[in-house]
């Protein structure tokens, strides 16, 4: 797979966007313990720490999670004294670089009400973790046919400026007729009237997606790793005279 990469060498916010987004536009949905905080569990399952090499950042999550928690966490690969990396996922973080955002006709905002019917899509085309409050982390737009839902694609974390487009599926009886290009540009276009950047996550193994996001104006920034860990024993930070 041929792809054009952004320079990514330099320290840059979406670096680290969840804890960019739960100390920032989404703290209303934040538990936080000094360097560590996560969204609220039925909302997104997602932690973040301000440092991964701060090991005040790792005593504090130690301190959300509680004993034996686990905690999902982007772009560690060894865990720190006192947890164990249980599950890791590799994936790709593409930005908006040349997207034609655009208003579609057919696309309906979705709230709470179509939650069941979200879930039930997500289930069938697993796109990423989808809980019953994420409706509420942005705008999440459908298209219908005959009263059902059978495409979908939304808004998730938002760091300053910046807004990840999530949650983009076709029910399989409706592929290739373009639906998700469709609303990727549309939830775009909300995006961009307020001032801000989309940006997106996709599995590193998923060459389809990237090609299509890569097709309509998105470039690969970077390539992370997505952990889940596990507290093992007792995180103490020690104190130094």
């Amino acid at each position: 797979m041929s792809v054009t990469t952004l320079d990514a060498s330099f320290p840059h916010i979406l670096d680290n966007p969840a804890w960019a987004a739960l100390t920032g536009p989404h703290a209303h949905f934040a538990e936080r313990i000094g360097h560590a905080a996560r969204y609220h569990q039925d909302v997104a399952p997602f932690h973040a720490v301000s440092d991964e090499d701060d090991p005040r950042a790792w005593v504090d999550l130690a301190a959300l999670v509680g004993p034996g928690g686990t905690a999902s966490v982007r772009g560690v690969t060894e865990a720190p004294e006192g947890w164990e990396v249980v599950g890791t996922g590799h994936g790709v973080q593409l930005v908006d670089t040349g997207l034609r955002a655009e208003a579609d006709p057919e696309a309906v905002r979705l709230g709470p009400a179509d939650v069941p019917e979200i879930l039930d899509l997500v289930a069938r085309t697993e796109p990423g973790p989808y809980l019953p409050r994420t409706v509420e982390m942005g705008t999440y737009l459908g298209i219908r046919h005959r009263g059902r839902l059978i495409a979908l694609a939304g808004e998730r974390l938002h760091p300053p400026g910046w807004t990840e487009i999530s949650a983009v599926c076709t029910d399989p009886a409706y592929r290739g007729r373009g639906l998700a290009t469709r609303l990727v540009r549309a939830v775009a276009a909300g995006i961009k009237e307020r001032g801000e950047q989309p940006f997106l996550h996709a599995r590193a193994d998923n060459a389809n997606a990237i090609r299509l996001y890569e097709s309509i104006g998105f470039t690969l920034r970077c390539r992370t790793v997505f952990s889940l860990v596990r507290q093992t024993e007792a995180v103490v930070l020690e104190e130094t005279a």
